[in-house]
């Protein structure tokens, strides 16, 4: 990674993200929650004063060192144990079906391969564990969508990597998932090209 990537946008996206109604989307992925988590995109662990006393543990996956580094107040001001694994969610270093819920927040649009980090986290989830997520993406409005589109290839340079008009949804179902819940909508504040959201729980498909 460059200087910008490795140094720079971590700082960014910090900042970028820590606005009230993000905050506010992750308090509602993560209210349900209870005993160990796994969380994909751990980042500077933004979502850490948002998790519910009923968690016990979090184990983060995020490959970023510098993002690592952000994280350390958060993680020592945490009442439950925090572990973060830095490396990439397309191959998650732990046991099949050893989670029996796993957090995705703000992530999906980011990696590389989003399709084989579902399957990972597919093969991570227990048969009987959930999947809760709140992401960007895909618009369900033509006219959104066609800004989605134009600006995708400078929204990737700018952010990291990250795609404004992933079906995130679908990309949830083809990995062997069925949604038991899914809310959409526009996130406020925010430009509607990048605001659009999917938050909810999915569940290994029977």
């Amino acid at each position: 990674m460059g200087f910008y990537e490795d140094t720079l946008l971590p700082h960014i996206i910090n900042l970028a993200m820590s606005t009230k109604a993000v905050k506010e989307e992750r308090s509602r992925c993560l209210e349900p929650l209870q005993g160990a988590v796994l969380e994909i995109g751990f980042g500077t662990g933004l979502n850490l004063p948002h998790y519910p006393s009923a968690v016990t543990k979090v184990v983060g996956v995020d490959p970023s060192h510098s993002s690592a580094r952000l994280a350390r107040k958060r993680i020592a001001a945490s009442p439950f144990a925090v572990e973060v694994i830095g490396l990439s969610a397309e191959k998650l270093p732990v046991a099949d079906a050893s989670f029996d819920t796993i957090v995705s927040t703000f992530t999906l649009c980011t990696i590389p391969d989003v399709s084989q980090a579902l399957h990972e986290v597919w093969r991570a989830l227990a048969p009987d564990g959930r999947f809760h997520f709140v992401e960007h993406g895909l618009s369900d409005d033509p006219k959104v969508r066609r800004w989605q589109n134009r600006l995708n290839p400078m929204q990737q340079t700018i952010c990291g990597g990250c795609h404004l008009n992933r079906p995130i949804s679908s990309l949830i179902e083809q990995a062997g998932f069925e949604i038991e819940r899914l809310d959409t909508g526009y996130m406020k504040g925010a430009p509607k090209f990048g605001a659009f959201l999917y938050r909810g729980i999915a569940k290994r498909h029977s």
